[in-house]
C-alpha cells in the first residue's frame, strides 16, 4: 500500500507498525514490542523487525523532521533512516539511553553495525535531518530546526537506496513516535560540516 503525505514521494512500509496515523506534514508510528534494526559486531544479536516507512531515494535530497518520542523503555527511539538491504543501512536515532536520558545515536551498518552514541539531551523532541549527497549521506541534529550539528558523514554501498522514518522499541512493549514539521526537497546539501 502506497502512502502519501506532505511533499514526500510515495512511501511504503518495510515492516508493518502496530499502528500509524498520517496528517498534512505529520506521521505517527507505533512500534511493536521488541523491535529494532541492529547487527551486533560480535555476531550474537541481529534484529531487522522495526517498522519503517520509506521512499525511493535515487536523487540527492534533504529530509528533516521534528521527532517526538513517547519514551518508555531503554533504546526506544524515533529514527530517520537510509536503507539498501538488510545488511546495508544507516539510522539517525533520538533514543532513550541506558542512563534514562534521551540521546542522539547513529548506526551505520555494512554487514555489521557501527553504533555511536553522540549527544545527551533533556527534551523529548529534537529535529533530525538526513541528506543524500551523491553516493554519500550526512546526518544532522538541531534543537530548533534552524542551526544544524553534524552527527555523521558516511557512505553505503553503490546500490539503490530508500529513506524515511522508523520507530523502535528493542527492550520495551512498544513506542509511539511522532514525526512532525516534515520537510523534504530534492536538494543537495552545500556544506556537510556546518549543515548549511
Amino acid at each position: 500500500m502506497s502512502i502519501q503525505f506532505g511533499d514526500l514521494p510515495a512511501l511504503s512500509w518495510l515492516q508493518e507498525p502496530a499502528s500509524f496515523d498520517v496528517a498534512a506534514d505529520t506521521v505517527s508510528v507505533t512500534a511493536p514490542a521488541k523491535t529494532d534494526w541492529f547487527i551486533d559486531p560480535n555476531g550474537k544479536v541481529s534484529f531487522d523487525n522495526a517498522p519503517a516507512l520509506l521512499f525511493d531515494a535515487a536523487k540527492d535530497f534533504m529530509l528533516s523532521s521534528k521527532v517526538t518520542v513517547d519514551f518508555r523503555s531503554t533504546y526506544d527511539a524515533g529514527v530517520l533512516t537510509v536503507y539498501q538491504h538488510p545488511k546495508s543501512w544507516a539510522k539517525l536515532c533520538f533514543e532513550r539511553s541506558p542512563q534514562g536520558s534521551p540521546m542522539i545515536v547513529s548506526v551505520v551498518t555494512k554487514g555489521t553495525s557501527d553504533d555511536c552514541n553522540s549527544v545527551p539531551m533533556t527534551e523529548n523532541s529534537i529535529y533530525l535531518r538526513v541528506s543524500k549527497i551523491g553516493n554519500t549521506y550526512a546526518f544532522h541534529s538541531s534543537s530548533t530546526g534552524e542551526f544544524w550539528h553534524m552527527v555523521r558523514y558516511f557512505a553505503l554501498e553503490d546500490a539503490p537506496s530508500k529513506a524515511g522514518f522508523l520507530a523502535q522499541s528493542p527492550t520495551g512493549e512498544g513506542c509511539k513516535v511522532t514525526f512532525s514539521e516534515v520537510e523534504f526537497a530534492y536538494q543537495t546539501l552545500k556544506d556537510i560540516r556546518s549543515g548549511e
